[in-house]
């Protein structure tokens, strides 16, 4: 706490400090003095000020040279006493002011700083910001009068060179400070607010001075970047401060066009001061867009976050006090501040979108045409340089250019239409967007990708639903980006624009460069997409409001136009595949002239594709359309449930692409179908499928009477049919008897269509009715193994083997001829009199045959003369739908059992003698019917077909043995090894002979061999492993007979001791096989009585 709290006692003490400072200026002296000011208070001091600063300022002015050190410790000294107290006069505030710039003054004739100590300079700039916030009240206004000008501009130059030329970052940062104090915009809160008349009088003052000031930030600003960021930042907040104040809208227009006449006595003085007439701003205005594009350029890509954020900041205080004074600049300026919006620091970012969201808010751009001409232009420009920019940045220069662009149309906003309404801007942007847009057809993969059969059967529909909404939006491949934040950014610029412009202008230029030329028509696809989605408001980040708001009228019309353009056939029905049957499908499609839906008009007929269509060409067909079915989805997104009056032309469409082959297109249209169920209230596929039903099944029964439509009908047919459930049977019901009816009539001709029909038939029945048949089935399987068993784990007695033998006696004594008593026979004949009756009501209830079954049969019956076919697709075909109607038919087989003895000649010639790739669906098929038949073939089986498979297994052994790796992609082995390991349950399926299996076991004895394939080793072994089920003792003494491990020692000297051919052998190609073998049967056996012993015990 202070001592002296009074003047007098203040006075006391400090003065002899002061008389022994005035008389000898010496470093000791003002030390002194700065002690006993520690302990005057600071009431008494401000009374004391003048005296104390008095001999201060003495050993300042004393002519001659003087240490550093004693000017250094006096301006500290200074600093403070100004620190603790107010100056309150004007004249002691301008001399302390010049005294203190003396300091610094440079030798005369130099503009270089005096060459003095950094520590002398950092304590003169430090008393100087001191002094410029100790002047009270009115008093700071007394240095900003016209009269002070040179004084000011003496300050002004001294502090600019300290700042650009020194190279201490302290002195650099806080010569700049103290300039910011000087021009009156200090960060501190300290100072008076400045009314309008007197900020228009400091703007008067600095505008002298602004050139210089201007062009040395600049410098600053530019420089090295070694200086430090804080530096750089000083330098950039000055600037735009000052250029804020002078160059302010609201004070130049308030300047008067001439320049007021001063009293003769000022006239030099007037001679330095600046008229900011509209000459000068015009002429100022210039300069400085070219200092500020030099200052952005170097700013937006410093290293340092901190100037990237004040660099916002500069923008942000420009645009708003100099919107019309700095117009020109704002080209620059504007295209930082976008560019700055996907800034890697979150802090740069959250402070660009706030500035944008200003600026938007306060309607900066809209009520200033002349900004608005600005970003006009520099779109425009931004639109001609944007493929070069696209084809050579890296992808984060494209970031940045599409940043750019999408920053300028949301900064536009309502104004946009000024753009669109350009035929020359139009032009530009949307050729820019159809150019950046290009996708990469060269990947071979997304024509190779096809759906075989009918694998998205196995799970419901809502399932499907789930799965399909995970990944709903295809990844696309563009030839000039590969980042998705690239594509993102196009999807908001387009969006952009169609929720600011003119709807029907935006369709109408891109509906027209859709049917321009075949290179634009994909990205104008996407783009007609993003443009809806956006006029909807769906995704898009915008700004501000749009002015008008939307007319859903407007919107439904331009999804109409859009769709139909879609959906028309020249642009629906596109080749997307080498397969024979879908281009000619696809030709006669496009020369019918028939609209993809049923029953709507034709449009214009586009010039029929050529006969040799490229691998580019089909997967730019392939996008195309699933850009479209995209487009489909998107459009029910943006309805809603008004578009439900829309699926009498869109959902016949879609189901088709569902069905399609080509794999990228029918999941594509499985996520349109899901989005269409979203969008019009849907709870499932399912559902939207079996409430639309009837106009389905008319358009399809429609479709197939027609030639050119019959393959595209099967796809909704098949879509329909996996994606629904039993309930539509019925419906559906008239329409495959129709398929049946002119099958029988085209043999020749559609067989193959119609067969694609009645498989995806075949297979939603199997769906529908053939898991609850199959699950009854696996059922009593398992209850009559697990009865045989327990039957053969029971621990045998001696009563019943007494029991078999007389069994066996008197069966032997039947046989020859000496037969029973009568009482007997009676007894005998007893159960049969009890068996027609349920005979009987088999019949009946296999006379009411349900109707699924009975279509089985039907399309059974037509694939029994379709088997024999010349074309071998026609007959592979037939092979899987026939394995189908067997297992649909399964539960009947009063019925199934005729018809495989039907079936069974043709499908044994295809077992024979056909193609390998028919041998190996045909194999299939046999599996299938024994499994479902059981041994009602096996007199067939073992007569035409086994003799036959055993052979070519020996036959092709040796060529598997001695093969390479590159074997196992060839078609032999596919036959083997789906021989092999299927060959073993077909024998127990039919519980075949002891002969006959001792064929299989010779036959796939050979396989065991190491130098077959391991796959044809484990085929093998599998085949084993079944017949150990059925004659475990043949199978071991085989094994054995190849490779016996163990000596078998006679029981008993009166035996004979075992031989097996196996014993001593040395280890072959064999051995490793056998011996797993052996080992699996001796488990098998080894579980055998250890199960029975368990069910023998008593509970």
């Amino acid at each position: 706490m202070a001592v002296f709290d009074t003047p007098q006692e203040a006075f006391g003490a400090l003065r002899p400090a002061c008389v022994q400072l005035t008389r000898a200026q010496t470093v000791e002296n003002v030390a002194r003095l700065q002690a006993h000011l520690a302990a005057v208070s600071t009431s008494a001091l401000q009374e004391l000020q003048e005296y104390v600063l008095f001999p201060l300022r003495f050993a300042l002015k004393v002519p001659g040279p003087k240490r550093e050190r004693l000017v250094q410790s006096v301006v500290q000294c200074i600093s403070s006493v100004l620190a603790t107290t107010c100056v309150k006069k004007q004249e002691l505030l301008q001399e302390l002011f010049s005294e203190l710039c003396t300091c610094l003054s440079p030798p005369s004739g130099s503009s270089k700083p005096a060459a003095v100590s950094e520590e002398l300079k950092l304590a003169v700039i430090q008393a100087l910001h001191t002094l410029m916030h100790s002047a009270y009240g009115d008093v700071i206004l007394s240095l900003y009068q016209p009269s002070t000008l040179p004084l000011l501009g003496f300050a002004v130059s001294l502090l600019l060179g300290l700042a650009e030329q020194e190279k201490a970052k302290q002195i650099k940062i806080s010569a700049l400070k103290c300039l910011q104090v000087l021009v009156l915009q200090c960060d501190c809160q300290e100072h008076r607010h400045l009314d309008e008349d007197e900020a228009q009088q400091c703007g008067d003052l600095f505008a002298s001075f602004l050139p210089g000031i201007s062009i040395t930030l600049s410098r600053v600003i530019t420089g090295d970047i070694k200086q430090g960021h804080k530096t750089t930042v000083s330098a950039i907040r000055l600037f735009y401060l000052l250029v804020g104040l002078v160059m302010a809208d609201e004070q130049l227009a308030r300047i008067p066009k001439n320049k007021e006449k001063l009293p003769v006595k000022q006239s030099r003085i007037s001679e330095l001061m600046v008229h900011r007439g509209p000459d000068w701003s015009k002429s100022t205005a210039e300069k400085l867009a070219l200092l500020l594009h030099k200052m952005v350029e170097f700013s937006s890509v410093h290293p340092h976050w901190k100037v990237r954020l004040e660099l916002v900041e500069l923008v942000h205080h420009l645009l708003r006090n100099c919107s019309q004074s700095l117009a020109d600049s704002f080209s620059h300026l504007l295209k930082a501040l976008v560019g700055l919006v996907n800034d890697e620091n979150g802090e740069v970012q959250r402070r660009c979108n706030e500035v944008l969201q200003g600026i938007a808010e306060q309607r900066i751009v809209a009520q200033n045409r002349a900004l608005a001409d600005v970003l006009s232009e520099n779109l425009h420009s931004l639109a001609t340089a944007l493929p070069r920019l696209m084809n050579s940045q890296d992808d984060t220069g494209k970031v940045s250019t599409l940043s750019l662009l999408l920053g300028y149309l949301k900064l536009l906003g309502p104004k946009i239409n000024i753009v669109l309404n350009s035929v020359s801007h139009l032009h530009r942007l949307s050729k820019a967007l159809m150019q950046v847009l290009e996708m990469d057809v060269t990947d071979v993969k997304i024509v190779e990708d096809r759906r075989w059969g009918c694998e998205s059967t196995c799970g419901p529909s809502g399932s499907l639903q789930h799965g399909v909404q995970k990944g709903r939006c295809q990844k696309k491949y563009f030839r000039f980006f590969t980042e998705e934040k690239v594509f993102q950014l196009l999807q908001q610029v387009c969006r952009v624009l169609g929720y600011y412009g003119n709807l029907y202008l935006l369709v109408d230029r891109f509906m027209g460069l859709y049917g321009e030329s075949g290179m634009y028509r994909k990205q104008a696809a996407m783009v007609l997409n993003e443009l809806i989605a956006g006029a909807a408001g769906m995704g898009v980040d915008v700004l501000q409001e749009r002015e008008i708001s939307l007319n859903m009228d407007d919107l439904k019309g331009s999804i109409m136009s859009i769709l139909d353009e879609y959906t028309d056939q020249a642009n629906w029905y596109l080749i997307t595949s080498i397969d024979t049957e879908e281009i000619s499908g696809e030709h006669s499609v496009q020369h019918s002239g028939l609209t993809a839906h049923p029953g709507g008009a034709c449009s214009s007929v586009l010039p029929s594709p050529e006969p040799h269509v490229t691998t580019h060409t089909m997967n730019s067909n392939i996008w195309q359309i699933c850009v479209q079915l995209e487009g489909v989805g998107c459009f029910a997104a943006v309805l809603g449930k008004e578009f439900r009056l829309l699926l009498l032309s869109a959902l016949y469409p879609v189901l088709e692409k569902a069905g399609d082959k080509t794999l990228l297109i029918s999941e594509t249209a499985l996520g349109t179908l899901v989005d269409i169920c979203e969008a019009c209230g849907y709870d499932s596929v399912q559902t939207l499928i079996n409430e639309n039903s009837d106009y389905l099944v008319n358009g399809i029964s429609l479709n197939l009477r027609q030639l050119a439509h019959q393959p595209h009908a099967s796809q909704v047919l098949d879509t329909m049919l996996r994606h629904s459930d039993a309930s539509l049977l019925p419906l559906v019901e008239d329409v495959i008897q129709d398929v049946l009816s002119t099958l029988d009539q085209t043999y020749n001709n559609q067989a193959s269509t119609f067969l694609r029909v009645l498989h995806s038939v075949m297979a939603a029945l199997v769906q529908w009715f053939g898991s609850s048949c199959g699950e009854k089935q696996q059922r009593q399987t398992a209850n009559w193994r697990s009865r045989t068993l327990s039957q053969g784990q029971q621990v045998v007695t001696g009563q019943e083997v007494e029991r078999f033998f007389l069994d066996y006696v008197r069966q032997k004594q039947i046989a020859e001829g000496n037969l029973p008593d009568t009482e007997d026979e009676e007894a005998d004949e007893v159960p049969p009199v009890a068996k027609p009756e349920p005979n009987n009501s088999d019949t009946e209830e296999e006379t009411l045959l349900p109707s699924h079954a009975q279509l089985a049969k039907d399309v059974m019956e037509r694939c029994i003369h379709l088997l024999s076919d010349r074309n071998l697709r026609v007959r592979l075909k037939v092979l899987d739908v026939l394995e189908l109607c067997v297992t649909v038919l399964h539960p009947h087989g009063n019925h199934l059992l005729p018809m495989a003895h039907r079936v069974w000649p043709a499908l044994v010639t295809r077992l024979i003698s056909d193609d390998p790739l028919a041998v190996l669906r045909a194999f299939k098929v046999l599996c299938t019917l024994a499994q479902k038949c059981g041994d009602f073939l096996r007199q067939r089986f073992s007569k035409d077909v086994l003799p036959k498979l055993t052979n070519s297994l020996l036959s092709q052994a040796p060529a598997s043995a001695r093969a390479g790796p590159v074997y196992s992609h060839t078609l032999a082995f596919k036959l083997q090894l789906a021989v092999l390991q299927g060959l073993g349950s077909l024998c127990e399926k039919l519980d075949m002979g002891e002969s006959d299996l001792n064929k299989v076991a010779d036959a796939c004895l050979i396989y065991l061999s190491a130098k077959q394939p391991m796959k044809l080793q484990e085929a093998a072994q599998s085949v084993f492993l079944h017949l150990m089920h059925m004659d475990p003792d043949n199978t071991w003494l085989l094994l054995n007979e190849v490779c016996c491990p163990h000596q078998y020692e006679p029981p008993h000297i009166s035996l004979r001791p075992v031989k097996l051919s196996g014993m001593g052998k040395q280890r072959n190609e064999f051995t490793g096989n056998v011996l797993l073998l052996l080992e699996r049967l001796q488990q098998l056996e080894g579980a055998t009585p250890q199960a029975g012993t368990q069910e023998a015990s008593p509970p």
